[in-house]
């Protein structure tokens, strides 16, 4: 499919509607960036025969500042964005804890984001409640399987945070993201997806 700018910003503000209130906001932010939707275009086709489920992509926007929502699940056939939520980043991606991330790694015992695509596994309970594993396809994310490296929800990622502290909280390296947004998060990007991260 052929993503434009426009088509997208206007995909966005429709697609809002359908959903619970507050779910949904500033979620043309990220689709103002049409090399990472290239990028997440050329790593579904590169993974194709790794990735059974390729209609839903989720896609986290590392150039954006945490406060804002920068985590999008993508309609990839219709063209149009499901949901936007706030998602953290790791730790050893921003030091400073500056709202911003620095840099990625795949070195285990880093504490960092990794950049690249990632198969969605299998949901599991551990300390944060239900998960999703991941499996890292790319050399820049091959050790996220063994650094745990997961989908989760986390006390530090809310809006409120976001809006009164100017940003929301690092995790470990996992895509961490509000308890409240979490179940909807798992459900809309099940086993067998792309989740593509960059900057």
């Amino acid at each position: 499919m052929n993503f434009s700018r426009r088509r997208f910003i206007g995909s966005a503000a429709a697609g809002s509607l359908g959903l619970a209130s507050g779910k949904v906001f500033a979620a043309a932010r990220s689709f103002d960036r049409p090399a990472l939707l290239a990028r997440a275009r050329a790593a579904l086709d590169h993974h194709s025969f790794r990735v059974p489920n390729r209609e839903v992509v989720g896609l986290a926007d590392y150039s954006v500042h945490s406060c804002v929502p920068r985590f999008q699940i993508v309609d990839w056939a219709g063209g149009k964005i499901l949901a936007t939520y706030l998602v953290a980043h790791g730790r050893g991606s921003d030091p400073a804890n500056t709202g911003l991330v620095q840099h990625f790694s795949n070195r285990p015992g880093s504490n960092a984001s990794s950049e690249g695509g990632f198969l969605t596994a299998a949901t599991y309970y551990g300390k944060h409640g239900q998960s999703r594993r991941l499996v890292g396809l790319d050399p820049a994310n091959s050790n996220a399987a063994s650094r745990a490296i997961v989908i989760h929800g986390a006390d530090y990622v809310t809006r409120p945070m976001a809006r009164n502290q100017g940003r929301v909280g690092r995790s470990l390296g996992c895509f961490s993201f509000s308890k409240q947004d979490i179940g909807q998060v798992l459900a809309l990007l099940g086993p067998g997806h792309l989740l593509f991260a960059g900057n």
